[in-house]
């Protein structure tokens, strides 16, 4: 297998062909690295390859990982992982950018954690498919949540929008949505202009359709750890 500095330059080498393509500036797309299960160390190695924001979607992982590295390797940290409002405060210590705000009890949360701190800026996560237990707002509940974030949790800066696409329909229509699901967003907040979108088999899709932060993972990272 390739090692983690060709992983890494081949990713890159298709996101850029994927922006030329679609007609975009190659400073619109974040790359996000998803670190799940890997050992602090392999952040380190990104980090000296260049890599500078990373996603983690355990609290536990995103919190302890952060202690080690903190000072010696300077990172955004994305919280990209399923949201819980017992966790909210922990979560709003470690990470950088929430991407999976997806209802007002987490927003509410986040901002109790933390009401007088930095802002913390969080994408609201939409659910593409019809299944209600599936993470994500519904597009129709975007903007009234969007409002909420605006109301009551000045402390919360929302930058967007967030969503995985369905594994049974092509991503290109999923992602189609979401665009919408963003302009919907910015009807409300204008400034909100992230797409979190894409991941290492559907990136193409989601940079044609707009993305502006992919995360990837084990495209990069190589195959997760055995966790024993």
């Amino acid at each position: 297998m390739p090692d983690l500095a060709e992983r890494l330059a081949d990713v890159d080498a298709r996101i850029a062909a994927a922006v030329r393509a679609s007609g975009r500036a190659p400073d619109e797309v974040t790359r996000i690295v998803v670190t799940k299960f890997h050992p602090p160390e392999l952040v380190t190695r990104l980090h000296a390859l260049g890599v500078r924001d990373v996603g983690e979607n355990r609290q536990q992982e995103l919190t302890a990982k952060r202690a080690v590295l903190e000072g010696t390797a300077p990172l955004r940290w994305h919280f990209i992982g399923q949201a819980q409002t017992n966790k909210a405060r922990a979560v709003r210590a470690a990470a950088d950018a929430v991407h999976s705000v997806d209802r007002a009890r987490i927003a509410d949360a986040l901002h109790a954690a933390d009401p007088e701190g930095e802002p913390l800026d969080v994408l609201l996560q939409v659910n593409l498919t019809d299944d209600p237990g599936r993470g994500g707002a519904r597009p129709d509940d975007v903007e009234a949540l969007g409002e909420h974030l605006l109301a009551s949790c000045p402390s919360l800066r929302p930058r967007g929008v967030m969503a995985v696409a369905p594994l049974e329909e092509e991503p290109a229509a999923a992602f189609a949505r979401l665009a919408a699901a963003s302009a919907t967003l910015r009807s409300v907040v204008p400034d909100a202009t992230w797409i979190s979108a894409g991941m290492t088999g559907d990136f193409v899709d989601a940079i044609a359709a707009g993305a502006t932060h992919l995360r990837i993972g084990s495209a990069i990272t190589g195959p997760r750890p055995d966790r024993g």
